[in-house]
This record gives structure tokens, sequence and C-alpha cells, in this order.
């Protein structure tokens, strides 16, 4: 994609600009909950996950993501993380609702993940005052947004306000060249017009530790943005002093289904919804529990400082092939429909609010609030097949691009093209 040219770009110009890590991660589960807002600020809602599958609604603290996992899905063994963000659904005209699905993102292969989305770490770049970075611990937890905001209340002149936005694909085309977050490129709004190559969200976490908290009661206050508008080349505030690594996030939402405007409602407006009610898109948030196996994240950040992102490229991690990504799963706990059917209402209680006020708390819910104990689901992973190429299959390869059989045991690649949507 685009965002690999100008790295490569700006690291010719730069020697001193540092690598990155760029990779997949299939979904592992998509439930209604959300641990880490803070209760009674918010009702629960509809959430996908992907990383380790030691994944709890209770997201106990004590519990070490890196050695109860048995699997992941994402594509390096070493990372059990887990990295959630809330659901997108379309509302139709008859006010009917269905998940949006997912679809792999470009230059992403060999092979198709099964929904999920792309994960990045970039190591801090000139003229950053601290080259230093320091990896996250175990037991750290952070969460980026707000899910009751319908707005853009945030001052342009900080880099928080560019932390989530959205891109739309015309077909194939990746769009411009330049980093995720800058208008007019992409916008911190849903789209108003189709996209008919779908909707790419776009996450930056922040990149600012205090050094002390790992988890406060907010998920928010002991990390920070850098100091004014960018996210490359900025330096940290004095209050949050320690650099960790910056964590990035692409979901490649697949809305070719409901190109068709007739689908849309009467007036025109945009169709889409996330799972909190939030028909705007400035309540998109995301939330991160470390997970990494030992010390294998510091010691990637350490020797893998190729800037092209490719996996192949980071040999000190273990790959695994989009196959094994995509059969690591865990079952569904909250008995309750929430995708692949249409449904009257978003699941749990979340009424649509448009705003511009921030959205409030339903009271006297009676959605269900109980889970079960389900088994592993042994219907095949649902893959999309989107509308621009994930690898290189030759002769000449592209730089920037994987080679279709770079990873040994990858399955061949579908020729683009889109699926139907859900029945």
């Amino acid at each position: 994609m685009n965002w690999n040219l100008l790295v490569v770009a700006v690291a010719l110009a730069a020697p001193s600009v540092h690598g990155f890590l760029r990779f997949g991660c299939s979904n592992l589960v998509t439930e209604r909950f959300d641990p880490l807002v803070t209760p009674g600020q918010v009702s629960p809602h509809v959430h996908q996950v992907v990383g380790g599958n030691a994944f709890d609604l209770t997201m106990d603290p004590n519990v070490d993501l890196a050695k109860a996992s048995t699997c992941t899905t994402c594509r390096f063994k070493e990372d059990k993380s887990n990295y959630w963000t809330a659901v997108l659904y379309f509302k139709a005209r008859n006010g009917s609702y269905i998940r949006v699905p997912q679809m792999s993102n470009h230059n992403t292969g060999p092979g198709l993940q099964s929904g999920g989305m792309t994960v990045y770490y970039f190591q801090p770049s000139a003229p950053t005052k601290d080259l230093n970075i320091t990896a996250f611990a175990p037991g750290f937890r952070m969460l980026v947004g707000n899910p009751m905001r319908r707005k853009d209340d945030i001052d342009p002149n900080t880099a928080a306000a560019q932390a989530t936005s959205f891109r739309c694909f015309q077909g194939a085309d990746p769009g411009a060249i330049g980093a995720p977050g800058a208008p007019p490129g992409d916008t911190f709004h849903l789209p108003k017009q189709v996209c008919t190559g779908g909707i790419r969200s776009n996450i930056y976490f922040p990149q600012c530790w205090d050094g002390k908290n790992l988890d406060p009661a907010d998920h928010q206050s002991h990390v920070a943005h850098p100091v004014g508008p960018g996210f490359f080349g900025t330096d940290c505030p004095a209050t949050h002093p320690v650099r960790l690594p910056l964590l990035f996030m692409e979901i490649n939402w697949d809305t070719r289904p409901f190109n068709d405007k007739k689908l849309w409602p009467k007036d025109g407006s945009q169709p889409f919804v996330f799972s909190m009610g939030d028909p705007t898109g400035y309540g998109q948030h995301a939330d991160y529990v470390f997970g990494w196996e030992g010390d294998s994240l510091k010691r990637a950040m350490d020797q893998c400082t190729v800037p092209d992102g490719l996996v192949t490229s980071c040999t000190t991690l273990t790959l695994q092939t989009t196959e094994q990504m995509n059969n690591c799963r865990v079952p569904v706990k909250v008995p309750e429909v929430v995708e692949n059917k249409w449904l009257k209402q978003l699941p749990g209680c979340n009424p649509i609010q448009q705003g511009p006020g921030y959205a409030t708390m339903v009271k006297r819910c009676n959605a269900v609030s109980t889970t079960v104990n389900a088994h592993l689901p042994t219907y095949a992973p649902s893959v999309v097949v989107p509308p621009w190429s994930v690898c290189n299959a030759g002769p000449t390869p592209e730089p920037l691009t994987p080679s279709c059989d770079s990873i040994p045991g990858e399955k061949p690649v579908p020729a683009p093209g889109a699926t139907p949507p859900p029945a």
C-alpha cells in the first residue's frame, strides 16, 4: 500500500529513520463486551478481537496472555496480545442492521486472513530527541478514543485530533500517498459518499508512557500522544517521558455489498453505524492488552529496522501461515446473534445517538448480561476476497509487496473479487 512507499521515500532521504513491523491478525471472536471502558459511562457493545486465544471476557489482569495462549491469530507466533475495536453495521432503509464484513489489507499476503486487522509497530524516527524505546510490559493495557464522542471537538493542533480516521477506497485504488489521518485524503467522520472499494479505519495509539502505571482505572491517563499535531519525529511530553513503540491499526470494512444507494436511507445520509450507536464515526475507539512472549517485541524493535514492513524481513520472529491464523478461534460466550443475520436493533442497549452532544448511558437495560460455556466453532473461517492484490505473484518481485510464495505452506490466493453479503 502507499503507506509503505511513503516510509521508504522518507528513509531514502533520511537514513536515521527506523523501520517497523507490519502484520495481519485474523478475527478471533466477535462478541458484545467492552472491559476497558468505565462502567456506567457506556453500554457494552459488539467488538471484534484479534490475537492470542487466552482472551476472556473478564480480562483478568493476572492472566499472562503470552503464557496462557495456545495460539494466536496474528502472523507472528510470538504476539499473543489482544487488540479489539468496535464493529461496524449497515443500517438498511427499512431500519434493520447487519454486521459489515472485514477483508484483508493491501500487501498482507500470501493468503487471505479471516477479517481482523493490520497491526503496525513503529520505531521512533528523527528528529525525535529520544530514539530509544521501552517495550510494553506484562499487564500493560490502554484505550484510545471515546465511544461516547459524536463531534470533532479535539484541538486540531494536537496528535489526538488525528488518532482515529477513515479512508474511502474507490475500487482497488489505495488512495493518496501519505500517513493515514491526514486530510483531504482521510476524514475523521465516517465517509458520506459511496466507497466502492470499502472503508478503512485508521487508529493510532498513544506512544508516550508515564513509566509507572500499567493500567489505571481509566485505561488512558498513563499514556499520551507526542507534543504537536504529528505522530512521527515528535517528542513526548514531560508528564509522559518514556517512549513506547507507536502502535497503529488498520481495519478494512467490506462495504461493497452496500454500494447501491437504493439500500441507503431515503434522505441519502450515509448508512453505516458503529456498534455503540455511533453514526458519525467520531466515537471510533480501540483497546490493547500486551501479550508478546518474553523479550520478543523488544528484540524485534531492536533488530528489525528495515523500512519495508515485510514480515519476512524480521527474521528474529516466527511466522505462521494464514490458515494457522484463521483457525485460531475462541467460542462466543454471550448467547445472542450479532452477525450474519439481519437484526431489528443493534445488540445490547445501544440506540442510535447522532449528537453533536456526547452519547448518554441507557438506563434499565434488559439486554443479555450472562455468559454460557460454548464450544469452539466447527465451521470454516469466513474469508472475503478484497478488490486488490495481497501479494506479488511475479515474475519480477515488487518492492514492499510480499511474494505469494514467501511463506512455506501458504495456500494460493484467490483472484480479487467481491463475495456476496451475509445471508
